[in-house]
């Protein structure tokens, strides 16, 4: 009897395992995309079908006031926040690149001399994930439950490598030397078959179609030509059509082109969903990971603005892409199946010259010139130049030879600081004494800085612009084409967040404010892991409250 009691204790208790085994999703899916503005969801909504994102908006959660809590806006620190729950100053992804004092060199933030490219040529360099510090949602889930698969995608190399993380069982990125999705020896030692077949189908200097309209040009509210657009190679304008065949035999780039065309979505659509079918994702008791990384949006975003025709049509065509992923979701794992959440990475400033002749606040900071303003109050202060090297706004002062002149270095940092403030296109400044003394906590744009500060990558000063303007590192035309991102501002800052799936209310929109960095502790809670040691977001309760 005590035999069958037993017997019958143990048999509820693989039964409750097992329900709470059941309550767990088939498969998470993380879809960022790279430069998309909050507003998109409802700017361009009139170019959408039901199936793609007014799928996830109906019939899913809209998380409508989501931060970006740190600059640089960019897209490694914003890959590497999303997925790890906390902030460059802990996860030390600053920048997509960034100076090394010791070396004298900038690194990427995903360069690793140490291993090679799989499936390139002799010129792919090899990267990995270990310039960030902590681990990722997907590197938690595997070391929780091994039997776990994890599948990163992208165009670019950072946007697959950061959110798959350390201990993805398949991560894998377009190589421009080759047209080919590739990886690295950090994860493999060749690639798999399934990805060689599919990088067979596929050659961008045959198979890039023309970039035509999608939609009758009536339904278009942006014009087609534009002061502001970037002329791509091989045409005499920025207007439709892009006959891309045309150009690469007038000397375009094939890869960069294929890059910059709507069809490098479809593709990545393809690998992703090829991925689900030939990894066998979501088909067993254990939960798997599919990161999915669309970069082709920003990509155009940088050569055409946020006011153009070409990203109208390119958020039509990105959201067929996506009705076809969630359709091919839903068929495979049925609606209750899989966790879906979609956002992006930054958002982008509109085009600074459009905002010059349009006569509102906003225009450009040539970086050369007022660099040589610095150096010349240095030599007329010091008799020495004392900037070593710029970037991203994070100012490198000469350390040696303030250290040989025995000058004290905060001295020379906040005599630079206050130059730096004389100059009206520059909104704050910040030395490293100050946003490690705290003294920046009390202000939100120091705040911002400090969320982006790394005590060993980041400079000895770092400023903000002010709203609407970009640096540029020279004066001439082509500066004033194009835009980019990065600012501490809410046109680069206020991004789109969706849920989709199991568990998720229909049609709930959530309105409080949430920081890009609760999308990770939530999937936390979703898959019922352990937080991380830096995870510094917060669950959102109303995606988790029934």
């Amino acid at each position: 009897m005590k035999k069958i009691s037993l017997f019958i204790v143990f048999f509820l208790s693989l039964a409750q395992l097992h329900a709470q085994a059941v309550k767990q999703p088939k498969i998470v899916v993380g879809v960022v995309i790279d430069q998309m503005c909050y507003d998109y969801l409802y700017r361009f909504q009139h170019l959408y079908t039901t199936g793609g994102f007014n799928r996830l908006m109906t019939k899913g959660a809209n998380c409508r006031n989501v931060q970006y809590n740190y600059v640089p806006t960019y897209t490694a620190p914003g890959h590497a926040s999303i997925y790890t729950g906390t902030t460059p100053s802990n996860h030390g992804i600053i920048s997509n690149d960034w100076y090394v004092r010791a070396t004298k060199k900038t690194v990427t933030s995903v360069s690793n001399s140490s291993y090679s490219a799989v499936g390139g040529s002799a010129l792919s360099a090899g990267a990995a994930p270990l310039n960030l510090r902590t681990y990722t949602i997907t590197d938690q889930l595997k070391m929780a439950s091994p039997k776990s698969k994890v599948i990163s995608v992208s165009i670019k190399d950072r946007s697959a490598i950061l959110p798959g993380g350390h201990l993805s069982d398949g991560t894998y990125w377009f190589d421009y030397n080759t047209g080919d999705f590739i990886t690295s020896t950090f994860y493999k030692k060749e690639l798999p078959i399934w990805v060689q077949r599919f990088n067979e189908k596929f050659d961008p200097s045959k198979d890039l179609r023309t970039w035509k309209l999608l939609l009758p040009e009536s339904t278009y509210q942006l014009a087609d030509q534009s002061n502001y657009e970037v002329v791509l190679p091989g045409k005499t304008s920025a207007t439709f059509p892009y006959d891309f065949q045309d150009m690469i035999a007038k000397g375009a780039n094939a890869s960069s082109m294929f890059t910059i065309s709507p069809q490098a979505n479809e593709i990545l659509t393809d690998l992703a969903i090829t991925a689900l079918e030939q990894e066998n994702l979501g088909q067993d008791q254990f939960t798997d990971f599919l990161c999915i990384s669309y970069s082709t949006p920003d990509i155009a975003g940088h050569a055409f603005g946020p006011y153009s025709r070409e990203m109208e049509d390119m958020y039509a065509r990105l959201d067929r892409e996506l009705q076809r992923l969630f359709s091919s979701l839903e068929t495979r794992y049925g609606k209750d199946g899989f966790v879906l959440f979609l956002t992006a990475d930054h958002a982008v400033v509109p085009v600074p010259q459009m905002l010059v002749e349009k006569k509102m606040p906003g225009g450009y900071f040539f970086m050369d010139s007022h660099l040589q303003v610095l150096r010349d109050d240095f030599i007329m202060k010091y008799n020495a130049d004392l900037l070593e090297y710029e970037i991203n706004q994070n100012i490198y002062l000469n350390l040696a030879k303030i250290d040989s002149l025995k000058l004290d270095v905060q001295e020379v940092a906040e005599f630079a600081a206050n130059e730096l403030r004389k100059w009206p296109e520059v909104k704050t400044v910040l030395t490293r004494q100050e946003l490690l003394s705290g003294a920046a906590q009390t202000d939100y744009w120091g705040q911002m800085l400090k969320n982006g500060f790394d005590l060993q990558r980041s400079g000895e000063l770092i400023f903000l612009l002010q709203p609407g303007y970009l640096s540029k590192e020279h004066d001439e035309p082509k500066a004033h084409q194009g835009t980019s991102h990065g600012s501490a501002f809410n046109y680069d800052t206020h991004v789109p967040l969706l849920w989709y799936g199991k568990g998720i209310e229909a049609g709930k929109q959530i309105y409080s404010p949430i920081e890009i960095t609760d999308i990770a502790p939530t999937l936390i809670h979703i898959l019922n892991l352990q937080r991380s040691g830096s995870m510094i977001g917060q669950p959102i309760l109303p995606i988790l409250e029934k």
